[in-house]
């Protein structure tokens, strides 16, 4: 009798989708004509009412076995979308959602028809094939965007999106693309016409090409009044613990023919620029519920661990000239648990601060600077970082040293390892410059100026001619104020034989003496001689451990 029992609830359990299809409300049939030939992805959850746990099962009528859910299937299900990869004509037909929540249960029909549509811009003989049935209008006069609607499910990664207006790329000028919006300023009647936008999905290691054309109708009259609505966020605050995940909606109702602007961000600018280098808090894709006398827009902020830089700072959704933000915060503390250990760890951490900041003040800042600084250098009209100025030492052995040390370990570490331009002279300079005029022009393009000094090098001559060396520390000292970098490449114990200037240097700023010994361990920029010299170049990103791993060996280790 048990095993009885346990036949009936298995072939219950099995055909209760089967039997929830037979019993389902029906609601209204929705048509749609996408081109045949690129993927396409329907998601119907959004259409009909729902709330707590829901559960959707697509099929293709008259079928009644559900659509499979192998991701390798080119037709299969994801969560709540039916997904075509690609979509064919064989395809057209009658699918249908199931969907059941709490005691009830809705069907959709979806009327899919797949047509053959080319787009006859492509070079060659090629065609692609395109949709053409987006239609957006942008009015005279205003900054506006087009949306290049990309609807697919999150295991679809959408990138190298490319505009066309008239079978032409569009680059530059009123025009500023990123991820699925085309901004558009200062719009006027010549700004209507054919676009269209291309992008790459890749799914499951599989590439595909999503082409969309949208025709843009131009209208000078009739935009007053019509102003989106942001339903969330509210201003509000939400309180999420530190390290978590967090995915937070910004829902925006808008009139059907605004081409408004809908983005998230953060100090004035767009999220996805602004965390580029981190990729850690991210835009989603944009999506929409069509409704009779509007559209229902959904465009979403994800972070993939919260830190505790988030807390306190406005994330802003924007939808055309509306705003509205919301603020992270830690959840209260229990403030008589945490009282005593936060007294003594205040204390402590006071003193360890002071303690480490003594001896670790180079790590610390190098540290700094890869962490919280931009990737990118303040524009200052610069082109180098530094000017390696050298001397030619009277002993062979020592020539032979500067030479290895300016012409292959500095280009090593400061540029490949660290992501710096130098100017050396000798390598960077235009054949047949006059030596006074490269030191003169190109010590005024650079952020700091490397002097290698030797010991027995009294005079210091730069290629058998000292004013060379007084162009360059007359240009850096007076002229520009820029710092100096100078490096021993052996101890030297008496700088009275030096130049003034030398030796003001010295007496100022010190010197970084030379620690290495020629191997390619020397060749490391985590060691304490090139932190050194880092600390004293301008600051910047340290490059991924890839490019400076194989001389370092195991990366993050300092020699």
């Amino acid at each position: 009798r048990g095993m009885l029992a346990l036949l009936f609830c298995g072939a219950s359990l099995a055909l209760a989708p089967l039997v929830g299809a037979d019993v389902c409300k029906d609601t209204r049939m929705y048509r749609e004509t996408p081109p045949a030939g690129q993927p396409f992805a329907f998601n119907c959850i959004n259409l009909v009412p729902t709330s707590g746990k829901v559960l959707v099962t697509w099929y293709k009528y008259p079928s009644k076995s559900p659509i499979s859910k192998n991701a390798q299937s080119r037709i299969h299900q994801e969560q709540n979308w039916i997904l075509f990869l690609p979509l064919t004509q064989e395809d057209t037909g009658i699918y249908q959602c199931v969907i059941n929540y709490t005691n009830t249960c809705h069907r959709i029909h979806v009327n899919l028809t797949a047509l053959r549509k080319y787009w006859y811009c492509m070079s060659g003989n090629s065609q692609q094939t395109v949709s053409d049935e987006y239609q957006q209008i942008l009015h005279a006069g205003k900054d506006e965007s087009l949306t290049c609607y990309l609807n697919f499910p999150q295991s679809c990664i959408l990138d190298s999106i490319t505009w066309y207006k008239d079978c032409k790329e569009i680059k530059g000028g009123r025009f500023t693309h990123w991820g699925i919006k085309l901004s558009v300023s200062n719009i006027s009647a010549e700004d209507g016409g054919d676009y269209a936008c291309q992008a790459q999905l890749t799914h499951t290691g599989k590439k595909y090409t999503v082409l969309n054309s949208i025709t843009v109708n131009i209208k000078t009259h009739g935009y007053a009044g019509r102003i989106p609505k942001i339903i969330y966020p509210k201003n509000n605050s939400i309180e999420v613990q530190l390290g978590s995940p967090l995915t937070v909606d910004c829902n925006i109702t808008d009139a059907r023919d605004n081409t408004n602007l809908r983005s998230w961000r953060v100090n004035d600018t767009w999220v996805d620029d602004y965390y580029n280098e981190s990729k850690r808090i991210r835009e989603g894709f944009e999506s929409y519920v069509p409704f009779q006398k509007h559209i229902f827009y959904t465009v979403n902020i994800t972070f993939s661990e919260v830190k505790m830089e988030d807390y306190g700072h406005p994330f802003i959704c924007h939808a055309g000239v509306s705003a509205a933000y919301f603020i992270l915060k830690l959840p209260a503390p229990d403030v008589q648990a945490y009282l005593i250990g936060g007294l003594v760890t205040l204390i402590g951490a006071a003193a360890s601060v002071t303690y480490i900041c003594n001896i670790f003040k180079i790590d610390i800042v190098l540290w700094y600077r890869s962490a919280f600084l931009p990737a990118r250098t303040k524009e200052d009209g610069k082109l180098y970082d530094a000017y390696v100025l050298y001397p030619k030492p009277q002993r062979e052995n020592q020539s032979h040293e500067v030479d290895t040390l300016v012409w292959k370990i500095l280009p090593e570490v400061l540029e490949r390892q660290c992501g710096y331009k130098l100017f050396i002279f000798g390598r960077d300079e235009f054949p047949g410059q006059a030596v006074a005029n490269v030191i003169d022009e190109n010590i005024k393009l650079c952020r700091r100026l490397i002097i290698i000094i030797v010991p027995e090098s009294p005079s210091f001559d730069l290629l058998k001619n000292m004013s060379e060396e007084q162009i360059a520390v007359y240009n850096a000292l007076i002229q520009d104020g820029m710092k100096i970098i100078l490096i021993e490449l052996e101890k030297v114990r008496d700088y009275t034989a030096m130049p003034e200037s030398i030796q003001y240097i010295q007496q100022k700023h010190g010197a970084i003496q030379w620690s290495g010994d020629f191997t390619e361990q020397s060749q490391c920029a985590k060691t304490k001689f090139w932190k050194k010299v880092r600390y004293h170049m301008p600051p910047k990103r340290l490059p991924p451990s890839s490019s400076w791993g194989a001389k370092c060996g195991t990366p993050g280790i300092a020699h």
